[in-house]
């Protein structure tokens, strides 16, 4: 008999098998859902509407604080981003190094310790010493105001200096400004793309030093999991079926991007492709988006520890705590 599933994820390539049901999941019923936004996945998550459901990283680790922690993970990260190029400062500001953000002023994306920001205060404290407790911080929207998201836990650690924007006050603008120093965002302001010159950001050759990270540390940052419900992970043939169906929906993806390089990648609109494809496999290996435990704990792990150093985690949480049981072996 099959288990009726409701599944929610983000519209990516890697997603797109699973949504358009080429790959369907074995044993269940299941019906697909998407969103223009992802995070009213997330809030719909919140909302107990989805079986299955991709959900921002910290926005699931503030759920395990709770006096009845709904959710466990399967090991599946459906969005990830190097995020150095996610930090944006005003060009008048001095700042040229992550160490001059001590004493600033910097904006950030939606909550405090949105996962870009977890990311890289915790690669700002490991490699600069830099903590968030020496720099003040203006949570809102990057181009359009959003009101705070009052679904999920907003922790912020003693001694450290945090306020919503106003509400009609986006961080782009803010930040042109120099009302604000710097933001730390998933989206990249208007501003910048229009040519600003008063926004830059942090790190000009941002892959160069993207690239450098991953050298040194083996980590390729996730953004997102996907999340089930306790009672439903504690079917472990169920949750091995879905995790597959997410696999193999990854799988043709990246097989796309292998068999297109037979043909120098000529289905695709960006000039010189092959050769970017050619250095990220050298660099990242062939399966460059890896789901399972093994190839992401040391990533998984490191994240846990910065959501706890960053007052978002009361207590350290390992990659054991999180995952559904019988998926800890993947």
């Amino acid at each position: 008999m099959s288990t009726a599933l409701r599944v929610a994820t983000y519209t990516y390539e890697h997603t797109e098998a699973l949504l358009d049901g080429r790959v369907p999941i074995d044993k269940a019923d299941a019906t697909f859902e998407t969103a223009s936004l992802v995070s009213d996945i997330f809030q719909r998550t919140v909302e107990r509407r989805y079986d299955v459901s991709e959900y921002g990283l910290t926005y699931f680790l503030r759920t395990f604080d709770l006096d009845d922690s709904p959710f466990l993970a399967l090991p599946v990260f459906p969005n990830r981003n190097f995020r150095h190029s996610s930090v944006f400062v005003n060009t008048g500001a001095g700042i040229e190094d992550p160490r001059d953000l001590a004493g600033k002023t910097i904006g950030e994306f939606a909550l405090f310790g949105h996962d870009p920001g977890v990311w890289m205060k915790g690669i700002f404290s490991d490699e600069y010493g830099l903590t968030p407790d020496q720099s003040r911080w203006v949570i809102g929207g990057t181009d359009h105001p959003i009101p705070a998201f009052d679904w999920v836990p907003q922790p912020v650690p003693a001694g450290v200096d945090v306020r919503h924007a106003a509400e009609a006050e986006t961080l782009g603008t803010m930040l042109e400004a120099g009302e604000i120093d710097a933001l730390i965002s998933v989206d990249v302001p208007q501003a910048l793309l229009d040519g600003s010159t008063k926004i830059a950001r942090l790190f000009p050759d941002y892959e160069a030093v993207e690239r450098d990270y991953y050298r040194r540390t083996g980590i390729f940052p996730a953004m997102h999991i996907v999340a089930v419900p306790r009672g439903l992970a504690a079917d472990s043939e169920l949750m091995t079926s879905v995790y597959r169906a997410f696999c193999e929906a990854k799988e043709i993806a990246q097989n796309t991007y292998r068999r297109g390089a037979l043909k120098q990648h000529m289905s695709v609109v960006t000039p010189w492709f092959s050769r970017h494809f050619e250095e990220n496999r050298a660099l990242l290996g062939q399966d460059w988006w890896p789901y399972g435990l093994d190839a992401n704990r040391k990533m998984l792990d490191t994240f846990l520890r910065y959501h706890h150093e960053q007052g978002l985690s009361k207590r350290l949480l390992t990659s054991e705590d999180i995952i559904v049981p019988a998926l800890l072996d993947t």
